[in-house]
């Protein structure tokens, strides 16, 4: 199933559930993301009740602020956490499966309306994790009283967008696309730095430089971007591309080659994405 596309404040009836059915052991106070994104957030992972954002725009100057929607909800998704995306109609749901999200536990609500705080005030009851495009300016009213209720109900909201008060923000700052040769070639994986920034104990700004999608390995630090200090994460060299844009490590190329159309499909669905 490609995901449950929500018209209607009556259907979403059929997705709430008690955000307090949680383990007894405390672990689900946090909910997990991919490793190489641990380190931005103060508790390595999506707190229950915070407010996460994911900046677009001129707030984040570089593209590809919708592959980091897609990273930001995989591993929740992928550990039983249901994942809800309010008003981004051209969310590509290839690039969310092939993110890794199971698309058994995604809500889309393409087109809220003039209502969109009420239908993500009923996500939030019953949903682990809210993403929601902001449409334009919001008022602080508004604001508060969503991440108000994310705290309350122990939901993640996720504003998508520019979004006053939020606990963490991340941009992509800085991104380069991989594959493309001379007048020929095909987008493999893009090399994107991701900031963090926040309040309380995500006050000290954060960075780190990966692949995105469809690489788990952590880009080499650019060195001429004269930014490397304690607060950027060590980062790992990727395989070195060969002359067609493979690894040239045979292991890796092996992995690249069965994998490759997948990678692809992936790289062009998050380009016509927003």
């Amino acid at each position: 199933m490609a995901g449950r596309m929500i018209n209607g404040p009556a259907a979403l009836a059929e997705l709430i559930r008690p955000a307090g059915d949680v383990d007894e052991l405390g672990g689900h106070r946090i909910l997990p993301v991919l490793p190489e994104l641990s380190g931005l957030l103060p508790s390595r992972g999506l707190r229950r009740g915070s407010t996460v954002a994911v900046a677009t725009g001129r707030a984040a100057p570089a593209s590809g602020g919708t592959s980091l929607l897609l990273a930001l909800l995989a591993a929740a998704s992928r550990s039983g956490s249901w994942c809800a995306v309010v008003g981004v109609p051209a969310l590509g749901v290839l690039a969310a499966a092939e993110s890794g999200i199971v698309l058994d536990r995604l809500a889309l609500v393409p087109n809220p309306g003039p209502d969109w705080p009420t239908v993500v005030a009923a996500l939030i009851d019953g949903v682990d994790v809210v993403v929601t495009a902001v449409p334009g300016p919001v008022s602080a009213s508004i604001t508060g009283r969503l991440v108000a209720r994310a705290r309350q109900r122990g939901s993640v909201l996720m504003p998508f967008g520019r979004w006053a008060g939020a606990d963490v923000t991340l941009q992509v700052m800085h991104g380069r696309w991989e594959g493309l040769g001379a007048g020929r070639g095909r987008l493999r994986r893009r090399r994107v730095t991701i900031t963090a920034r926040g309040r309380g104990a995500a006050t000290r700004p954060r960075e780190i430089t990966m692949w995105m999608p469809g690489s788990t390995a952590k880009a080499p630090a650019d060195p001429t971007s004269g930014r490397l200090d304690s607060d950027r994460l060590a980062a790992h060299p990727a395989p070195a591309p060969g002359p067609s844009g493979a690894s040239s490590s045979p292991a890796s190329a092996a992995a690249e080659s069965g994998a490759d159309s997948r990678r692809r499909r992936s790289a062009l669905t998050s380009v016509r994405s927003p």
